[in-house]
């Protein structure tokens, strides 16, 4: 099993119900939230931050992941 260096969650309450509609979001450059402990922990970022680097994004009341 892979690990990824961050996880991230939708900013300003937003929620996705399918992982189209995330990666729509992803790609649109809509803020997330880094919910990964440490230093970051809260920051907003978006897909420019990661420089084609792959994230973990939880949607759907964040039962789901999707890696981008």
């Amino acid at each position: 099993m892979a690990l990824y260096a961050v996880t991230l969650v939708p900013a300003y309450g937003r929620d996705y119900k399918s992982k189209a509609a995330v990666k729509a979001d992803w790609d649109a450059g809509k803020d997330f939230r880094i919910a990964t402990v440490g230093p970051d922990d809260g920051r907003y970022t978006s897909k420019s931050d990661w420089d084609g680097k792959h994230v973990l994004i939880r949607y759907k009341r964040l039962t789901e992941t999707v890696i981008l």
